[in-house]
């Protein structure tokens, strides 16, 4: 737990919302769809980290790939601890080309204890129809580390179980369910908001000085195409999507426990609140002790390693926040107490529980 107090914080703030930003960045057009991908895989080049022998169907899988390749070995003699179960998922733009590359989540299905330094081996990957549209396989890269020591000690950062393979995947066949309507389109916000909605439809009009565009709901913008830009509907999306937009969003923080990342935007207040923070830290630590018989006894020389357990509660610390105009000070103030990124996510929740903080917490 020691150890945890040494991790950096690591929070991207969001500090300026700009006064305007493109709709392509904000909003997508219908027709610009995406499909998720699965696959069950092995991942093999693991220091020891891998499935234990408990888990059967990582040596089934073993022995399965074995025999294709003509070798046969008895599952009973099968190692396991450098090899890991995984199920890969990813998510693939509909406009990408056979032959495109895409990133792939890899994350672990049995009990091994890491995955990195694993090599992810090639596997097919399917749409709940079970087509197969894309192959994957590639070196893994996991956003942290653990360490255990054969006493028992551990240090660690972040998740290590699941990791991804970046431009591991590669697209074999075209994915149904792209392209665009010629005379009339649909815009769609990625933050469906009643503001943002209305300003894009005045943006569009105001821009091709036509009433093409109308706002339906807080996240669709319905925009119909001039007659006269019907045969190069790419030419007018691409001007569509470059035309900037006043936006309006609610405060949020966002919160990924398994990276310990945490984004606010600038809009995110607290009311002053104390918080108090502490810890329990509990270490074993190794006492060599040897054992010397009498000088005429015949004895044997004994080496006892002697492990004692020590738990230590860390001084509580508390502070007081006045109420914060923007994050930077809601950040400064949580920093003080030199707490670990998981400790700030619970810290933001908590502060979420009591009303001191204005803002919707999004946990990934």
């Amino acid at each position: 737990m020691k150890s945890l107090l040494k991790y950096i914080a690591l929070s991207i703030i969001a500090i300026q919302i700009l006064p305007a930003q493109r709709i392509k960045d904000i909003a997508y057009v219908n027709g610009d769809n995406s499909t998720q991908v699965i696959g069950y895989a092995v991942v093999v080049g693991l220091g020891g980290t891998g499935d234990s022998h408990r888990t059967s169907f990582t040596i089934q899988s073993i022995s399965s790939m074995l025999k294709r390749f003509g070798i046969t070995v008895p599952q009973d003699q099968i190692k396991t601890r450098n090899v890991a179960a995984v199920m890969v998922t990813a998510t693939i733009s509909n406009f990408l080309k056979p032959g495109s590359k895409f990133d792939v989540n890899v994350s672990s299905l049995g009990d091994a204890r890491s995955l990195q330094g694993g090599t992810l081996l090639m596997t097919p990957l399917s749409d709940i129809e079970g087509t197969v549209y894309a192959m994957a396989q590639g070196p893994i890269s996991v956003g942290g580390y653990e360490l255990n020591s054969p006493t028992g000690n551990k240090v660690g950062r972040n998740h290590v179980l699941a990791g991804r393979v970046p431009l591991g995947g590669i697209l074999q066949v075209p994915l149904p369910g792209s392209g665009f309507n010629t005379s009339a389109l649909k815009v769609y916000l990625r933050s469906p908001d009643i503001t943002t909605a209305s300003n894009v439809s005045t943006a569009i009009n105001q821009y091709f000085s036509q009433s093409i565009a109308m706002a339906i709901d807080p996240s669709e913008i319905e925009v119909q195409v001039p007659a006269d830009r019907q045969q190069e509907v790419i030419s007018f999306l691409s001007e569509l999507e470059s035309i900037e937009v006043a936006t309006d969003y609610t405060a949020k923080v966002v919160l990924n426990e398994r990276t310990g990342t945490v984004v606010a935007g600038s809009s995110v207040k607290i009311q002053p609140v104390t918080i108090s923070h502490g810890g329990l830290n509990i270490a074993i630590r190794s006492y060599p002790m040897v054992s010397q018989p009498g000088a005429f006894s015949r004895g044997e020389a004994i080496f006892f390693n002697n492990m004692v357990p020590y738990a230590q509660q860390d001084s509580t610390t508390a502070i007081a926040l006045n109420a914060a105009t923007n994050v930077q000070e809601v950040a400064a103030a949580l920093n003080t107490l030199k707490v670990s990124p998981k400790d700030i996510i619970a810290i933001f929740q908590a502060l979420k529980e009591s009303g001191a903080l204005t803002a919707e917490l999004v946990i990934m």
